[in-house]
């Protein structure tokens, strides 16, 4: 498919992101929608889940028979695709979401489960379900009928369509593209073969990393290693969670596990060592069995031979055509940009970091695996960074009072608690969402809240992070309103405790619900386009970011906070320590983003051996030197068996238009309510409600009446200032 790019970046930094003005994006994650008229045998009278009756047998058993159904059902539509005077809607695409969106609704369910209840849905039965599925909804965007059908309805300049319609064409036409269902028979065969043999090494490869990952364990005996670590850091690690401070503890390659490991142990050779076992994962210097490297060098030469069979020039091309960014050019000017000013000041963050620890009798030349033990210190000591302290005012309870009635008061909607609905543990909570702008009294949609840890119930891959498992989509056709679960977890309770938030808890919170309201707040009437739907990959975080830049407003962390036995908000000076927090070691972890980024971006559109690749791109990016057994291409997970090839970026390009978004309400003064009212709805009417029904790029223009800039995520982490300063 011919594409043609106009856009680019300007290289001062003040001029705004050119994004060429075109259609067509792919679904970046599987949404969930409605029921047909037939009842789903995992639904309620009132079409909501059953939880407290769902069984793995139930899930399985659903799902085989919707697939079935569903596979059926596309046949049998196919053979209608040539009739005379076909009304594409009518007779297709409305027959096609009525029994489509049930299946999505039992595989919703059963990921809910997965994510909240692993002893209900355990990992093995839940990849079974999924797998099933995945493989009948590839027929929905594999079918050359159904694709044949919706590029001539686009194309058919007599056809009366809305908006709306052509949105939904333009995506199926999209799907089947990247899918190959416009090559000739020959070419097609050869297209699926790459798509199969791209599979086979995708699994190999997950195999390999995998078994790398569950290979290693380091055991800690010496209590005096864990002495400084967070108590509910020792309960995950303890050979018995019971009596955590008995020891002994075991240190893994789980990123929840070794992050908080290398902020905390202060013995510099057990950094180093799970440092390079977590770099060398997948390497020449692993067992051979788990060797990644012949695999991936594999997989990125099927890739790109992939998309040119499509006409383009490489995968990463090929990548733009599902991305905000529009083309590569785009892409590199932002990274360039964004690089230009973090690299300086990481330069006078290493300088400081040595600095410091040397005060603190450091004697030797500071590594990449001493980083994030001494700029924890650092942070502490700079900012009085007293986490245990700060979790004392951030109980659950009081930060989401505040966040409901912030969500509330900008957006015009009310959030109210419910028992109505059926729920997988008791911890679970069940909320209506009305809508004020309607005089309605039935919500407009709903959402379970299960906020706390339960050991290995729950799926748990970040130190900190949070699930947002759709259920429901809004269908019109299906007369269906949006339902999803946000699962996080949170420390539980004890006693007359309440459960105390880290501030990096507060960020996940804020983060699922901003990308929660895209999905409870759209107003598109097809499930296709309707809330995170069809939204570009990096665009779809946008929300989350959006909703986390309030945190650093003083007016914002007083609301959401009040010691949880005092009442008393945050004081003055933990505020200001939060807000400057922000900024520390920002243009290291800024940097360290753009390198993986810039090298995902590569390995996708160059045929040069990884290991050059990566020996050239370090150093523009990073003061400290590259360690000679630093191998961390073979492990780079998200790109290989995850779903991030040449997309990698996508998260700091949503950063970078959220940044710019919130710069609209940070123009206004926060006490003038009725102007930050209306840029709430005018938000809400944007980006909340049009969900993929325009391209992103045309939703921000709608917005903000003009092209993003960087320069706002600058400002944000405090880089332009420190840049400016260290210049002098």
């Amino acid at each position: 498919m011919a594409v043609s790019f106009c856009g680019r970046i300007i290289s001062t930094r003040r001029n705004l992101l050119k994004i060429p003005k075109r259609h067509g994006y792919i679904v970046l994650l599987p949404e969930i929608g409605e029921e047909s008229s037939e009842k789903n045998p995992l639904l309620k009278d009132d079409n909501l889940p059953e939880f407290n009756t769902i069984t793995i047998e139930k899930c399985t058993a659903a799902i085989g028979k919707q697939t079935v159904e569903f596979e059926e059902k596309m046949k049998s539509l196919e053979s209608v695709a040539t009739k005379k005077d076909l009304d594409i809607f009518k007779d297709f695409l409305h027959p096609i979401e009525e029994i489509y969106l049930p299946l999505e609704t039992t595989w919703g369910i059963a990921k809910t489960l997965y994510f909240g209840n692993q002893s209900l849905m355990p990992t093995k039965c839940y990849m079974g379900i999924h797998e099933r599925a995945t493989r009948a909804i590839a027929s929905k965007y594999g079918s050359r009928p159904l694709f044949k059908s919706c590029k001539e309805a686009l194309d058919n300049k007599n056809l009366k369509l809305t908006h709306l319609q052509k949105r939904v064409l333009t995506k199926y036409v999209l799907e089947g593209t990247l899918n190959g269902l416009h090559l000739q028979d020959k070419e097609f065969e050869k297209y699926s073969d790459d798509l199969n043999y791209i599979l086979s090494k995708i699994r190999d490869y997950k195999a390999k990393y995998e078994s790398s990952t569950n290979a290693y364990g380091m055991i800690i005996q010496n209590k005096d290693i864990v002495v400084d670590f967070p108590e509910d850091f020792i309960k995950s690690i303890a050979a018995d969670p019971s009596r955590p401070f008995l020891g002994p503890w075991k240190i893994t390659l789980k990123p929840y596990i070794m992050k908080p490991f290398m902020e905390h142990c202060p013995d510099r050779e057990l950094r180093a060592a799970i440092w390079d076992a977590d770099n060398t994962r997948c390497s020449l210097y692993q067992d051979k069995s788990v060797q990644a490297s012949v695999t991936l060098e594999e997989l990125r030469g099927r890739r790109n031979e992939q998309a040119q069979r499509l006409g383009y020039k490489h995968f990463a091309e090929m990548s733009m055509e599902t991305k905000m960014a529009g083309n590569l050019e785009n892409v590199y000017n932002t990274l360039e940009t964004l690089r230009n000013t973090a690299l300086p000041v990481q330069e006078q963050e290493i300088a400081s970091l040595t600095e410091f620890a040397n005060e603190r009798g450091f004697d030797d030349t500071l590594r990449v695996w001493d980083v994030a033990y001494w700029s924890r210190k650092q942070r502490r000591s700079m900012y009085n960074c007293d986490e245990d302290e700060w979790r004392s005012y951030f109980p659950l309870p009081t930060v989401l009072s505040g966040l409901f009635q912030h969500i509330e008061t900008l957006f015009n909607v009310k959030i109210v608690e419910s028992k109505k609905a059926d729920i997988w543990h008791k911890d679970v909570r069940f909320f209506d969402m009305f809508d004020l702008n309607e005089s309605n009294a039935a919500p407009i949609a709903n959402f379970y809240l299960d906020p706390y840890a339960r050991g290995t119930d729950k799926y748990r891959k970040e130190q900190h992070s949070g699930w947002m498992s759709t259920i429901k989509s809004k269908s019109k056709i299906n007369d269906s309103t949006p339902l999803i679960a946000l699962i996080f977890n949170f420390p539980p309770p004890v006693g007359d405790k309440p459960s105390l938030l880290s501030f990096k808890d507060v960020q996940v919170l804020f983060q699922k619900f901003g990308h929660a309201m895209q999905h409870l707040l759209t107003t598109v009437d097809y499930s296709d386009i309707a809330g995170l739907s069809f939204v570009e990959w990096d665009a779809v975080f946008i929300c989350d970011f959006f909703m986390e830049n309030w945190l650093y407003e003083p007016f914002m962390l007083q609301s959401i906070s009040g010691h949880y036995e005092t009442k008393q908000p945050l004081p003055t000076e933990i505020i200001e320590g939060i807000r400057k927090l922000r900024s520390h070691f920002a243009g290291y972890k800024l940097c360290k983003e753009l390198y993986l980024s810039h090298l995902d971006l590569e390995l996708h559109s160059s045929n040069k051996f990884w290991v050059p690749m990566m020996k050239q791109l370090w150093p523009k990016y990073f003061t400290l030197p590259l360690e000679k057994r630093d191998v961390h291409v073979c492990s780079f997970e998200a790109i290989w068996s995850g779903s991030w090839a040449a997309a990698y970026f996508s998260k700091i390009w949503s950063e970078m238009i959220a940044a710019d978004l919130y710069t609209a309400f940070q123009e206004i003064k926060f006490d003038d309510k009725l102007r930050q009212k209306e840029m709430g709805a005018r938000f809400r009417d944007t980006f909340l409600s049009l969900g993929g029904s325009y391209p992103a790029a045309e939703v921000f223009r709608k917005f903000r009446g003009r092209d993003p800039s960087p320069q706002a995520l600058l400002d944000n982490l405090g880089l332009t200032s420190r840049a400016i300063k260290e210049a002098k």
